[in-house]
């Protein structure tokens, strides 16, 4: 770990059970006192590991066997932000459909290499944080994350015979820059609370709106491991952010916004598109005017005025972890109503699906858990 890098860490840690080393540095996790002073600060999300547990494999969770709908898309015209534009009018009823299920393949590999970059993330936070209770949640994460690569996987093989999509430049550089980082405030809320984030307002979208019950029910089942992970940064957030200096706040609000505008971009800037719209016959200089020309920021800011917008919900993520202040709260203002994200408290509806789903896993399990099947010879 660089020395910049091991300041940043030390001045940004002000609850020691975030303490971090370098991931090589397999010495201090050797030291006497570390194995006994481990804080309690994440036992609730550590105990509650075996309420949302499933198995990908397991047709009692999901079934991949389930039919596809062979007469809508997968995902319905209205999540197709491309319908308000000139490219809408260039495709044929079999045309659209084919964007739409095209549009779902890249949304969800989309989210395949977002869950690959998380379960990376999350072995390295067990490397670094020197916290036994910290390293413990960081490698039930890390469990969790492969999961979802797996269960993401086979939705791929299950729907698009195994093709997925490359990521976006943009996605790769964040990924590939979290994964990297030394600084684990740069991991927390870069990763736990704002990529996290995005993903559970994706889920929730495609929960609320997917016309496929397959990718419904792996979204759910995500949804309600993905809540604790996103809990993870809030714990740093509210254990952290209200005792850090001006000069450290600055920063912390500086790398947010600046995290902030990059997911943005990536989710609605046409020129992410350029894969997608080559893999549906459009010129991607074609998409993009048409896209620039239908999608100004008034449409924008109108998109996100939703309660379940994705966008939407990071704004609200950061603003409940004090990392949004007078200082950078103009810059949201030109996005959504901040006076109204300060009066509706904590909540998010991806929380609610969550443990909706936490119920049903509760009832497969313990009927699982009365069948004991010997371990193979």
């Amino acid at each position: 770990m660089k020395q910049d890098d091991q300041e940043r860490n030390r001045k940004a840690t002000i609850n020691p059970a975030f303490n971090a080393v370098e991931r090589d540095d397999f010495a201090s996790m050797m030291e006497l006192e570390r194995y006994l002073d481990r804080s309690d600060e994440f036992e609730t999300i550590i105990a509650r590991t075996n309420e949302h547990f499933w198995n990908p494999e397991d047709p009692d969770y999901i079934d991949y066997e389930e039919a596809v709908p062979t007469d809508e898309p997968l995902i319905p015209f209205s999540m197709i932000p491309e319908r308000h534009s000139a490219i809408w009018d260039t495709l044929d009823e079999g045309g659209q459909i084919n964007f739409a299920n095209e549009t779902a393949l890249f949304r969800v590999s989309g989210i395949l290499h977002g869950e690959q970059g998380a379960l990376s993330l999350s072995t390295g936070l067990a490397d670094m944080l020197r916290d036994p209770g910290a390293q413990e949640y960081a490698c039930n994460q890390a469990r969790e994350e492969a999961r979802h690569v797996h269960a993401f996987a086979l939705y791929i093989k299950s729907r698009f015979g195994g093709e997925v999509v490359r990521p976006t430049a943009t996605i790769d550089r964040i990924l590939t820059q979290l994964v990297a980082s030394n600084v684990i405030y740069e991991k927390l809320i870069g990763m736990q609370m704002l990529v996290e984030g995005l993903a559970m307002g994706l889920f929730a979208s495609f929960y609320q709106e997917a016309n496929d019950p397959l990718l419904r029910r792996l979204c759910q089942l995500v949804m309600t491991d993905e809540a604790f992970h996103h809990q993870f940064g809030q714990i740093w957030a509210h254990e952290n952010v209200p005792g850090a200096s001006e000069e450290l706040r600055n920063e912390l609000e500086d790398y947010s916004q600046g995290m902030f505008q990059d997911l943005l971009a990536n989710l609605v800037a046409p020129d992410e598109k350029h894969e997608l719209y080559r893999r549906c016959g459009i010129d991607p200089d074609f998409g993009n005017a048409a896209m620039r020309e239908a999608i100004d920021d008034d449409s924008r800011r109108l998109w996100m005025r939703s309660g379940t917008n994705i966008f939407r919900t990071l704004i609200k993520t950061l603003w409940t972890a004090g990392l949004i202040t007078e200082r950078t709260r103009g810059f949201y203002d030109n996005w959504v109503d901040m006076d109204e994200i300060a009066g509706e408290g904590s909540w998010t509806i991806g929380a609610e699906i969550a443990e909706e789903g936490i119920k049903d896993l509760r009832e497969i399990n313990e009927g699982k858990r009365k069948i004991v099947k010997p371990l193979r010879s």
